[in-house]
């Protein structure tokens, strides 16, 4: 594993691409990934500028791709993915590929307007015979029936005694039907409209179709209902009409008799045949189209992204005078010079370029973006730290160090032999069938968070492992793998014990003092014998709490000493004078002097002094009152010791406070002109290194430029008042912070203890009931038993507390750990590379 301790070194460049071979030379540079484009354009529109119509044709062949992937995916076609990514076509291939899908997309759009209106057609025709075969039966039980003086709805159908006609006949009144089709939802609502508006004089009579039909506008399938209005007169009719294209009935002509019903009958079987058969010639057609269409549509939609991009990137460049040449301007590794070099000389070549194509390094005061190379076990690791913030450039990165601290102080906090074998094992799971799952482009994103961390969870795992060791904890139980360093036998061969001890006593206490009693620490973390003792939680609350200390006050002062390596490398020497020593004095000189305490007491202090051993807590604050002359000292000379001590930390607060102030108005007043800067000027504006920066020169001949550039930046105002106002801020940040990012390492022993505690009422509440069943059917009770506590082991223990112990561990990296030494506020390197370009129709789940 490649460890980068800090980011790589940049450099500007110009890119004179020769007209005719640009577009070679940037494909060249997509392909590899090397530089980052900068815009020499920002002032010009989008719109106005050289290669926007090449876009627009670019955007025009993703249209008609999106159209072509979609009727792929209706047709439950796979798209077959290739091996290798093909490369940007030719200027002069990207014609053919628009003409082969302007024609793909002309051949499937009449193809699916055929099959659409077959398909339509052939509803029509199915609708068309439900309903005729429906209504007859509507008319044959009229017919039975003498249904006009039965009907209310016809007042006036009764005879006149006179002219014997009815009403309506005199009227001039005809019976006519109205037929058809209506969804089933609204059947109600058009029976109550039929009424309201028609004042009765129509009859309403529908039936269910028992065949589910489809909508062809909506693609839903749904229940349909047959229906058959009858009515009086043409103004009725136009009413009945009007309040069926409302409803969006399907309205078919009436047969006048039976005759004529059969006879629409054996001709609309005869159609429907006929339109199934041609329907399917149809489909198996266009499923042909479709099939070798999808042969070619992976390699099209990667060439059209491929071709956007580069056009895209030569929007960014300018021309020269002569309109010959484009200029681009470019972020790149100092160590891919070479590279970018060869990319040229190949793009060159393929564009068949008369003048090759080159490279020049220029000068430059901007700050550079920052590129950290990672691999696959490295960058879940580096986007735990970029989560914080991008690193400044050439800043040392943390990024090496949270491989080992980040899961150490995860599994401090989830100690579990068990719990961390069984992350290890879905961690390891994931990384042995890698390549399988990212095949598969799972659309979960709770899955893709646990697979881009799959490296994380395992080193979480095995850490979790180690520690479960350390403590002797495994589901809560602990493992007698060596022998308990405890005897029993002593206690009652010295005649400690008797039989009547045991009868009398509920509880004993074993004395170490008691030769034989006590013969040895356990080899490997916490004897067994303390998962039986009832002061158990007292014993390893004081080593965890004693613990959680010792390793919070290491992590910050290697955050500390860390921040050296930053003013070295920034020229910075003051601040290690300034800066470092006294932060590193204060935070050693109390709370190291405390971490020196107890392991002092642990080696000092045996069982037999046990009962004399002072309190560490009592004489570490007595350190600051200057008192405690009638309590017994730890040791001898303590009192002068913690005196100094407390000396050299109050003295490192105004030194913190005013030194770098003061030197840097030392600097601007009677410095003046005396200080240069060689190399890379570094230019942080929202840090409180800003102000060190009075007058600088950019020297580039450390940069192994062939010529000298040397370009006085304008000096910045000193303000004193401002530089005091930041420093007095960082002052007490970091000395109050000293105090409270000790007591949050105490998270440490409160997570462990919260764990452990759960991992115990689990066993006890669930497998202990289980194992405690005597019978015979006890081992089929065990097994619903285990499946329970598996099920709360992985949900409660392992998923809850796992994340719970995963914050707090990123929350001391980020809070306590990195804040000495990692501003974050620098820019990230974003390459031109086709590989990380996103993709529409991924993100849409076409591909």
């Amino acid at each position: 594993i490649k460890m980068v301790f800090r980011s790589e070194e940049m450099c500007l460049a110009q890119l004179f691409l020769q007209s005719g071979s640009e577009y070679d030379c940037i494909s060249e540079l997509g392909e590899l990934g090397l530089v980052e484009f900068r815009d020499l354009n920002p002032s010009v529109s989008s719109f106005q500028r050289r290669f926007v119509s090449e876009i627009k044709r670019c955007e025009e062949m993703e249209r008609i791709l999106g159209y072509l992937l979609r009727e792929i995916q209706k047709a439950n076609i796979a798209v077959p993915e290739e091996d290798e990514s093909p490369l940007a076509p030719p200027p002069r291939q990207v014609l053919e590929i628009m003409e082969q899908l302007q024609r793909l997309e002309m051949e499937l759009s009449e193809v699916a307007r055929n099959k659409e209106k077959l398909q339509r057609n052939l509803l029509e025709l199915k609708e068309y015979t439900h309903m005729l075969k429906i209504t007859r039966t509507f008319m044959h039980s009229r017919s039975r029936e003498a249904l006009g003086p039965q009907y209310e709805e016809f007042p006036t159908m009764e005879t006149d005694s006179v002219t014997g006609c009815t009403g309506m006949q005199r009227l001039g009144a005809k019976l006519g039907f109205v037929s058809g089709l209506i969804q089933r939802v609204k059947v109600e609502a058009f029976e109550r409209m039929l009424w309201r508006v028609c004042k009765g004089y129509t009859i309403l009579s529908y039936a269910e179709v028992d065949e589910n039909l489809t909508d062809l506008e909506t693609g839903e399938t749904s229940k349909s209902v047959v229906f058959l209005i009858s009515f009086w007169g043409d103004q009725i009719g136009q009413k009945v009409q009007k309040i069926c294209d409302c409803y969006h009935c399907h309205l078919y002509p009436h047969p006048e008799n039976d005759e004529e019903r059969a006879d629409v009958l054996d001709n609309l079987k005869t159609r429907i045949q006929d339109l199934n058969n041609v329907l399917h010639r149809t489909e198996d057609y266009l499923r042909q189209v479709l099939q070798k269409a999808s042969e070619a549509a992976y390699a099209w939609v990667v060439q059209v992204k491929k071709m956007k991009a580069i056009y895209h990137i030569l929007n960014l460049c300018s021309f020269d005078v002569t309109n010959k040449c484009l200029i681009a301007e470019v972020w790149c590794p100092v160590s891919d010079l070479a590279n970018l070099r060869g990319a040229l000389e190949e793009g060159s070549r393929k564009g068949d370029a008369t003048v090759p194509s080159f490279v020049n390094r220029i000068p430059c005061s901007d700050t550079p973006p920052t590129l950290l190379r990672t691999n696959k076990f490295t960058s879940g690791f580096q986007s735990i730290v970029e989560a914080y913030g991008v690193g400044d450039y050439r800043e040392v990165s943390p990024a090496p160090y949270t491989i080992i601290t980040f899961p150490f102080l995860f599994a401090v906090m989830f100690g579990d032999l068990g719990h961390g074998l069984v992350m290890s094992l879905f961690a390891l799971w994931m990384v042995l069938t890698e390549k399988k799952q990212k095949k598969k482009r799972s659309g979960n994103e709770i899955w893709a968070t646990f697979f881009s961390g799959r490296y994380i969870l395992l080193m979480m795992g095995l850490f979790s492992i180690y520690t479960g060791l350390i403590y002797n904890d495994c589901f809560s139980k602990s493992l007698n793998m060596f022998g308990s360093g405890w005897s029993v036998k002593a206690m009652f061969a010295s005649q400690q014990w008797t039989n009547k001890t045991l009868q009398s006593n509920a509880l004993l206490t074993l004395d170490p003092n008691v030769s034989g009693v006590f013969t040895g620490p356990y080899p490997l973390g916490i004897d067994p014998i303390w998962n039986m003792a009832v002061n158990r939680l007292s014993f390893l609350n004081s080593y965890k709490m004693k613990m959680s200390v010792i390793i919070g006050v290491i992590h910050m002062s290697f955050g500390v000493v860390l921040s050296i390596f930053n003013y070295l490398h920034f020229q910075q020497k003051f601040n290690v004078y300034l800066l470092f020593l006294p932060e590193l004095l204060f935070l050693l000189c109390l709370f190291g002097y405390l971490i020196f305490m107890i392991v002092y007491k642990w080696l000092a202090y045996g069982a037999g002094e046990s009962s004399q051993a002072p309190s560490i807590l009592i004489h570490f604050i007595n350190m600051f009152v200057m008192q405690g002359k009638d309590i017994a000292p730890l040791y001898p000379g303590q009192t002068v010791l913690q005196i100094f001590l407390v000396l050299v930390a109050l003295l490192s607060v105004p030194v913190l406070l005013l030194g770098k102030p003061l030197y840097l108005y030392w600097t601007h007043r009677g410095g003046k002109g005396l200080r240069r800067c060689r190399g890379y000027e570094r230019v942080r504006r929202a840090s409180e290194d800003d102000n060190s920066t009075v007058q600088s020169y950019e020297d580039d001949e450390e940069e192994g430029l062939d010529e000298l550039a040397r370009r006085e930046a304008a000096p910045r105002q000193f303000d004193l008042a401002d530089v005091l106002l930041h420093q007095t801020i960082h002052t007490i940040e970091f000395c109050l912070g000293c105090i409270s990012n000790t007591a949050s390492y105490l998270r440490l022993w409160a997570l462990s203890l919260a764990h452990a505690q759960l991992s115990e009422v689990l066993w006890a509440m669930v497998m202990r009931s289980g194992l405690r069943v005597t019978a015979r059917l006890g081992v089929v009770f065990l097994v619903p038993v285990f499946a329970v506590f598996a099920v709360l082991t992985v949900s409660i223990l392992l998923v809850m507390e796992g994340l719970s112990a995963f914050l707090h561990a990123l929350r001391l990296h980020w809070v306590e750990f990195q804040n000495k030494f990692y501003h974050g506020a620098g820019v990230k390197f974003a390459p031109f590379d086709f590989s990380l370009l996103p993709s529409v129709f991924e993100q849409e789940g076409l591909l």
